[in-house]
């Protein structure tokens, strides 16, 4: 009888172990892995691109890290791996802000319904977060950090306790700012950002590449240190100027900074699940909104300043565009930005010319064209009032106009910027005259290729700006449009040539009212012209810009 309850009572207890659930963490980790495994299945493009981003990370750690390796006993090694690891830091910080879409996981509104508490939530998400591309790339920058600081015995101790740290730290601080910012990034401004990050990477190569140069001109990785003197002791760059700290025998500071560190990192992870709980307790906002009554925004403001009539309207569609379509707004941000760095950075180099403030002009100006692709399939609506060519020349007026009303004072600033930045005011007025004529011409130009050479803007895929098969007539309407361009404005540019090389800068103030007037005169032409085909090819434009 004990014999059998004995028995009876090891099978219970048994059936007790197998019955308990399993930790949270390894559950997340098996999801983040099946998640990666399930999204492969189904299609050999995703496969290929994950396996060669995997061995394209893996390579590139590899070089990195034996480089940081390299790096052992130079005068400036904690310099350059202080100010990386920083580096790091702040971009596990914006990527999820900009690519929110790379990792699904990153949305824990996902998890809301489910009986989870916060702080075994983070847990499992931290450890979940740590499989992946992203992380493996960053351990190797890390451990090729530590290596190129760590010397005895108390810097390697030093580097074994650095790199898990620095790892954490990063990615615990790109889960913080995700789950902080999770209403953000599933909503349309979050989309709007993730466009733009092309804008940002391409400011930052510039900046980068202006930044480097001056660097080196100035005398090299010395100039750094005060910058690096300060980054040491901001989380989680710490953790790799603790190893230096330590290796240096200055034990003190590197305690201090593993302090510093860790403290850091409890702060971060104690954010990360307040965020958490407040995101699991508090309605979405845009349930709330949407029981609000809608205010008539139209009504005041800017666009009361806008004329009456079609023209108004028109205006005020195009120039709302602007603001709430992603792909029409990437298009402006990234024109307006690109369009002032040119000229300001050449001119910072040294190598600038008053005559490149003409460069922001033309990206601006490219935003003419297509303009009735811009609209997609909503375009129909626009070809029901339009009846004849005085209406589509009407319509065509207000969108130029809608441009130029930004253009213009534009234009005006990156001018007078670079004229300052160069040191050439006497060659403003005949700068901005050939900017402005430059822009009537492209205004000319957009309008007769919205009108000959429409195509259809997809709205799925935020780099995806022609429809499949339109390809060539995006090509022949642009680069077509911009040569053609060139070939209206060419007497302003012949003139403003002869000017400078006959040497009469006393009467080249007079290219500013020549070029507005030919400026002017090209426009209205190009919307005379144009008007006629968009009413007599109404019904192919509307089937061209509906395709995507």
């Amino acid at each position: 009888m004990t014999a059998n309850a004995t028995v009876s009572g090891g099978t219970a207890s048994a059936t007790v172990r197998a019955a308990a659930p399993a930790s949270l963490t390894a559950i997340f980790v098996r999801l983040k892995l099946s998640l990666m495994r399930n999204g492969l299945k189904g299609s050999s493009k995703r496969k290929v691109v994950w396996f060669t981003t995997l061995a394209f990370a893996l390579v590139v750690g590899f070089f990195v890290t034996l480089g940081l390796a390299m790096l052992h006993g130079h005068a400036h090694a904690g310099t350059v791996v202080v100010l990386l690891a920083a580096i790091l830091a702040l971009g596990w910080s914006v990527m999820p802000l900009f690519f929110p879409a790379g990792d699904e996981t990153l949305d824990p509104s996902r998890l809301v319904m489910l009986p989870l508490r916060p702080r075994p939530l983070v847990r499992a998400l931290l450890a979940s977060s740590l499989v992946g591309i992203g992380p493996l790339f960053t351990l190797c920058l890390a451990v090729g950090s530590v290596l190129a600081v760590a010397r005895g015995g108390a810097g390697v101790a030093a580097a074994v306790v650095a790199v898990p740290l620095l790892l954490l730290g990063c990615v615990a601080l790109a889960r913080a700012v995700a789950t902080a910012n999770v209403r953000l990034l599933t909503s349309r401004k979050g989309r709007d950002l993730a466009l733009l990050s092309g804008l940002l990477i391409a400011v930052g190569a510039q900046v980068a590449n202006f930044a480097s140069q001056r660097l080196f001109q100035a005398g090299g990785l010395s100039q750094l240190e005060p910058a690096e003197a300060v980054v040491r002791w901001l989380p989680p760059a710490t953790a790799v100027g603790m190893v230096d700290s330590a290796s240096e025998g200055a034990y003190g500071v590197a305690a201090a900074q593993l302090a510093l560190t860790v403290g850091a990192l409890v702060l971060l992870l104690w954010f990360w699940e307040r965020s958490l709980t407040k995101l699991m307790v508090t309605p979405d906002g845009s349930t709330l909104a949407a029981a609000k009554p809608a205010k008539d925004r139209g009504a005041g403001g800017f666009w009361s300043l806008l004329p009456g009539g079609r023209t108004g309207a028109a205006m005020q569609r195009t120039l709302r565009y602007v603001v709430r379509d992603p792909k029409t707004k990437s298009a402006w941000v990234t024109a307006l930005a690109i369009g002032l760095i040119i000229p300001v950075f050449n001119a910072l180099q040294g190598t600038g010319s008053l005559y490149l403030a003409c460069f922001g002009t033309g990206m601006l100006g490219v935003q003419m064209y297509n303009q009735f692709g811009q609209d997609t399939s909503a375009f129909w609506m626009v070809a029901q009032t339009i009846s004849g060519p005085r209406d589509a020349y009407v319509e065509l007026r207000a969108r130029a106009a809608a441009l130029a009303l930004v253009t213009v004072p534009y234009t005006v600033l990156v001018t007078v910027v670079t004229a300052a930045l160069v040191g050439n005011w006497t060659g403003l007025p005949a700068a901005l005259g050939l900017a402005l004529a430059l822009l009537g011409s492209m205004l000319c130009t957009g309008a007769l290729a919205s009108a000959r050479f429409p195509y259809s803007i997809p709205t799925d895929g935020a780099f995806k700006n022609v429809a499949p098969g339109q390809g060539g007539l995006a090509w022949a309407g642009i680069f077509g449009g911009m040569l053609t361009s060139a070939v209206i404005c060419a007497p302003m540019i012949a003139l403003a040539i002869w000017l400078a090389v006959a040497d009469h800068q006393g009467i080249s103030w007079l290219l500013l009212p020549l070029g507005v007037a030919w400026g002017m005169l090209a426009a209205w032409a190009g919307l005379r012209l144009a008007a006629p085909t968009v009413a007599r090819k109404l019904p192919e434009i509307l089937l061209a810009v509906s395709k995507g």
